[in-house]
């Protein structure tokens, strides 16, 4: 059997609730485990997580193995045990006294349903669409449903003395007589129903392709109760008041017939499965619904009530049993290493789950086993660390123990788990990048876990400055890049002000201090480009150069971790930038001839290269580019002839000249044909 991983992948803290509060100790980080999604998130055993986030003694239960089944469809309960209605070889199996046993098969693929009926147990089976009688150890036909293939759900009405089934793939509800006469009580528009229950004089039947709840109070007449938005109403109950219950889900494949095919097991796959999401309502008796509980992570596969009617739910992907309140607290009871759970009996400390993927069948003991233990999942500081004080807050008696390594999973070059502590203490396992933390109640107790808190210390790690980007005018300079494109077209406007960047490797997630200086390309004295007092904890900035001298600069960006580390611990990296240009000043444009269509002249910049020369045709919009006489623009002063013919030009036309620096400055000259300047 394949059991999904509760080790992997190891919890991040700058993924999690468990993220160190910035408020702490320099260098010190925590661990915070206080929330139900942070405990769910480990191993449960005989423990409880409920939605306010404590952890309390939950189910003792004994797992009874069931061999001859690749599925559990549906499970009844008779003397003491169980009757499961399994696929792909269509066996009937009884559960009891911790064994299993074939007690009927069919030559159909699978049995869907099963359930009690006029005194007698009554068998769905798919494809074959068909009911049977489980007579002895032989399941004779008992009613013949034309027009299906499958049979997803029984329920059986002793008032009234009629058995209903919900079937595929034309969406029918049949109702079956004690002497097998059958007929189509409803026909719904969706290709399946495949949930269904009785209520007063109502039956309630579920869909899918699209998620509806019917009501149908006599044949053929139905109405929907409520459109779930969803893909599938995967089963139904009814308290003894009245009050409807509906778990529907959003999957991505709704065809359940797809799960009876021969070459298919009739649960997900089970080193893939089928996750979607899932959601409960209540509906009372005028129809009123009310949203319980919903998950975004996980659908429901199985509903039943417990005695008290508060609705127990089992999940299809992650192998919980979840019971909720009518006033929407919730608890994840039991946690088992399958999947998907098939079917749930709760009844006060005793019980029945029932999983499929694979097949198995937990019997309910009580309340807390020999020890109610709970098991953290693998905690990852990120880097070996040292740990601190053990604390929590619960009630009773709870002991906790810790254990550590360097391995994502816990192996055998992991420690030993701690001593027991029953007041918080020193973390006694040795210094390590993970740590797991288990919490023991005793038998019987009252005890309840609320809160972990464990402080840790890592080694501390220089934080690298890997990339520092200078962003000015219409060229960028950057460590680590390629060429740099010339006569293309300019962006934006030249500004006095260059917006660096620069990007750091901080292994530890330390809190950042940044310098930021500048010296002249030939000089060797550094200036600070930060206002007096600056502290900049951001890896950005906007530096203003208009009263730095024109010319080429180099940029230095220094990455400190001095505010998370005290100042024996405190490190720094720097890295130098390429060569950044302070360019205020635009270009001139000089020595303009204009003979017939052909202009000449020359570019100059101080600081340079000119970037680029180009030419607009009054009552046109577009810009058109030329090149420097020598074909490159690669100097601060740059020769032009440009010819204007090919622009189409006649006569005496009014034109622009415009030229660029690489900062983006821009020097304009307004000229006619025939002029010169």
């Amino acid at each position: 059997m394949h059991r999904r991983s509760r080790l992997a992948p190891p919890l991040l803290l700058a993924l999690t609730s468990l993220a160190p509060s910035p408020t702490l100790a320099v260098g010190t980080r925590h661990f915070v485990v206080e929330s139900e999604k942070d405990f769910a998130a480990g191993k449960l055993e005989a423990v409880a997580v409920d939605s306010t986030g404590q952890v309390r003694a939950g189910l003792e239960t004994a797992r009874y193995e069931v061999s001859g089944a690749d599925s559990a469809w549906d499970a009844v309960e008779v003397d003491g045990g169980l009757l499961l209605a399994t696929g792909n070889e269509g066996k009937l199996l009884r559960i009891a006294g911790g064994k299993s046993e074939e007690v009927a098969s069919l030559k159909a693929l699978a049995l869907t349903a099963v359930c009690r009926a006029f005194g007698r147990i009554i068998v769905g089976a798919s494809p074959s669409g068909q009911l049977y009688e489980l007579k002895g150890k032989e399941l004779v036909p008992f009613a013949k449903l034309d027009g299906a293939e499958h049979v997803w759900g029984l329920a059986y009405d002793s008032a009234r003395q009629a058995l209903f089934a919900a079937t595929g793939p034309n969406g029918q509800l049949f109702r079956v007589l004690a002497d097998g006469t059958a007929q189509v009580y409803f026909d719904s528009d969706q290709p399946h129903l495949v949930s269904v229950a009785t209520s007063g004089s109502f039956v309630l039947a579920g869909s899918s392709g699209k998620a509806r709840l019917y009501k149908v109070g006599s044949p053929g007449r139905g109405q929907v109760v409520h459109d779930f938005q969803a893909t599938e109403v995967r089963a139904i109950a009814t308290d003894a008041d009245g009050v409807v219950f509906a778990i529907a889900n959003e999957l991505k494949d709704t065809d359940r017939s797809g799960s009876v095919k021969p070459d298919r097991a009739g649960s997900p796959a089970r080193d893939n499965p089928k996750k979607g999401k899932g959601v409960l309502y209540a509906f009372a008796l005028d129809g009123t619904p009310e949203k319980l509980y919903e998950s975004s992570d996980d659908h429901f596969a199985a509903l039943g009530l417990d005695e008290a009617g508060r609705p127990v739910l089992g999940t299809g992907g992650e192998g919980k049993v979840i019971r909720v309140g009518k006033d929407h607290e919730s608890a994840i009871l039991l946690d088992v290493d399958e999947r998907q759970i098939a079917k749930v009996f709760l009844k006060g400390d005793r019980g029945f789950v029932v999983t499929t993927d694979a097949v198995a069948a937990y019997a309910v003991k009580g309340i807390g086993g020999a020890a109610s233990v709970w098991t953290s999942q693998v905690l990852d500081a990120g880097l070996r660390a040292r740990f601190g004080l053990l604390d929590w807050d619960g009630q009773g008696k709870v002991t906790l123990s810790t254990r550590s390594g360097n391995t994502s999973e816990p192996d055998e070059t992991w420690s030993d788990w701690s001593r027991d502590l029953d007041r918080p203490a020193l973390v006694s396992s040795p210094a390590g990048r993970y740590l797991q933390v288990r919490a023991r109640m005793p038998s019987g107790s009252a005890s309840v876990l609320r809160r972990v808190d464990i402080p840790f210390v890592t080694d501390n790690v220089r934080p690298v400055v890997t990339e520092v980007q200078a962003k000015f005018g219409a060229r960028t300079a950057a460590t680590g890049r390629g060429s740099v494109k010339s006569g293309q077209p300019i962006d934006g406007s030249p500004k006095s002000t260059i917006e660096v960047s620069f990007k750091v490797d901080n292994p530890d997630d330390d809190e950042l201090r940044y310098f930021v200086h500048y010296r002249p390309l030939t000089g060797s004295t550094w200036y600070d480009a930060l206002e007096p007092g600056k502290v900049l904890t951001r890896s950005e900035l906007t530096w203003e150069t208009k009263d730095i001298p024109e010319g080429k600069y180099v940029l230095r960006v220094t990455a400190s971790d001095e505010l998370s580390n005290p100042p024996g611990r405190a490190l720094r990296h720097s890295l130098e930038s390429q060569v950044v240009l302070v360019d205020n000043s635009a270009p001139s444009i000089r020595d303009v001839v204009v003979r017939g269509r052909v202009v000449t002249g020359r570019v100059t910049d101080v600081i340079g290269p000119v970037r680029r020369i180009e030419v607009r045709l009054a009552g046109r919009e577009e810009w058109v580019p030329f090149e420097p006489k020598d074909g490159i623009f690669d100097q601060n002063e740059e020769e032009f002839s440009l010819d204007l013919a090919p622009l189409g030009t006649t006569g005496l036309d009014l034109f622009t000249l415009r030229v660029f620096d690489t900062a983006g400055n821009s020097e304009v000259a307004h000229l006619r044909l025939g002029d010169g300047k």
